[in-house]
C-alpha cells in the first residue's frame, strides 16, 4: 500500500509501540508497564519528557499512578509521574473553566508534588517542565499564583514570564522541546508575546532542533483564534505571505532535513506538513512519508471551519504533496 492510500491512525503514542502498551495498561489501572518503560528510557531526557507527558495524559483520569506511589513511595519515577498527573489534572481543570480559589488549591497541590519529585532527583528536567505547565494557568498579573511566573527576561524585549523556570530546565536539558512549548503556551494563555517568543527561539536554536518548528505553532494558534472569532478572510489570505513561508522553509531545511528521523515528534511533522502545504512552499512529500499512517488531529482540526473535516483535509494535502512528487 502506498503512503497516499494509507489509513489514518490517531493515537497518543503515535508509532511508539512500547508507549502504546504502557498506556493500555494505565487504562486498566496497572502501572508496571509504565514503570518498566521509564526505567528503560533512563536519562534520555528528551524521550523521558515526551513519554511521561503522554503517560500523564493517559493516567490523569484514573488511579494507576496513585497506586504506584502507594506501593513505592520513594521511587523517583513514581514521584515524577505523580507530579505529571497532578499537573495534567490542573490543566484539565483550567480548560474546563474552573478558576479562583478552587484552581489555586489544585495548583498548589501539583506544585508541591513537583517540588518533591525535583528534590528526589535533582538532575531530572521533567518536574521543572511541570512548573512551566502550571504557569499556563497563571494569567492574571494582578493576582498571580507564583511570582516566578512573572519574571522579566534578561537581554530580550519579550513579556514577563516563567523565565527562571525555563533556565532551570535548560540547566538540565538544553533546548528541551516541551519546555519551550510550555513557555509558548503561557504567552498564548495571556494573549500576547507568543509569536515574538517563537521567532526569537528560532534565532538561536541549533540546526536539527525541533524548536525550529515553534513559530508554526504560534501561527496556527493565531489562525485558530481568528477562525473562532470569524476574523479571518480565509486560509490563503492568512498563510500566503513571505514571513510565514520563511518559517515553514526554515523548519523544513533547518529541522526536518537535519534531524534524525527517529527523534522527530509526530506532532511537529504534522505541523510542518500543514504549513508547507498552506503557505505554498511545497516540498512536503518527504514529511508526509515520514508521518505515514500516524496522523495527529492538530493542527488539522484547529485550522478548519468544521473540526470534523480534518481527516479529509489531511488526505487532500497528502494526496497533493505526493502527487506533486510523482
Amino acid at each position: 500500500m502506498s503512503t497516499r492510500d494509507m489509513p489514518l491512525i490517531s493515537h497518543l503514542a503515535g508509532w511508539d509501540e512500547e508507549l502504546r502498551l504502557a498506556l493500555e495498561d494505565l487504562q486498566l489501572d496497572r502501572w508496571l508497564a509504565a514503570k518498566q518503560l521509564l526505567r528503560k528510557t533512563g536519562t534520555n531526557w528528551s524521550l523521558r519528557t515526551s513519554r511521561s507527558q503522554a503517560l500523564a495524559v493517559g493516567a490523569a483520569r484514573n488511579q494507576a499512578i496513585e497506586a504506584w506511589c502507594t506501593e513505592e513511595p520513594d521511587d523517583r519515577d513514581a514521584l515524577m509521574m505523580w507530579a505529571r498527573v497532578l499537573t495534567q489534572r490542573v490543566l484539565n481543570t483550567h480548560r474546563d473553566g474552573v478558576s479562583g480559589r478552587q484552581l489555586i488549591r489544585v495548583v498548589h497541590a501539583a506544585h508541591a508534588a513537583c517540588k518533591t519529585a525535583a528534590d528526589r532527583w535533582p538532575a531530572d528536567p521533567v518536574p521543572y517542565v511541570c512548573f512551566l505547565a502550571l504557569a499556563q494557568t497563571d494569567t492574571d498579573r494582578q493576582s498571580p499564583h507564583n511570582w516566578m511566573n512573572w519574571v522579566r527576561p534578561r537581554d530580550v524585549m519579550l513579556p514577563p514570564g516563567p523565565w527562571q523556570l525555563l533556565d532551570w530546565v535548560n540547566q538540565r536539558d538544553l533546548h528541551n522541546r516541551e519546555a519551550y512549548h510550555r513557555m509558548l503556551s503561557v504567552f498564548h494563555a495571556r494573549g500576547k508575546g507568543g509569536l515574538d517568543f517563537a521567532q526569537w527561539v528560532v534565532s538561536f536554536a541549533p540546526e536539527g532542533s525541533a524548536l525550529k518548528v515553534l513559530p508554526l505553532y504560534a501561527y496556527v494558534e493565531s489562525y485558530r483564534k481568528q477562525l473562532e472569532q470569524r476574523q479571518t478572510a480565509g486560509t490563503i489570505a492568512y498563510w500566503s505571505n513571505e514571513i510565514t513561508a520563511h518559517y515553514a522553509r526554515r523548519a523544513l531545511h533547518d529541522w526536518f532535513e537535519k534531524a534524525k528521523p527517529d527523534t522527530c515528534s509526530l506532532l511537529d511533522l504534522n505541523y510542518l506538513a500543514y504549513a508547507l502545504t498552506a503557505t505554498g512552499v511545497g516540498n512536503a512529500a518527504g514529511v508526509f512519508e515520514e508521518i505515514g499512517s500516524y496522523v495527529t488531529t492538530a493542527p488539522w482540526a484547529l485550522v478548519t471551519p468544521n473540526s470534523s473535516w480534518w481527516e479529509d483535509d489531511f488526505r487532500s494535502a497528502r494526496r497533493k504533496a505526493l502527487g506533486g512528487r510523482r
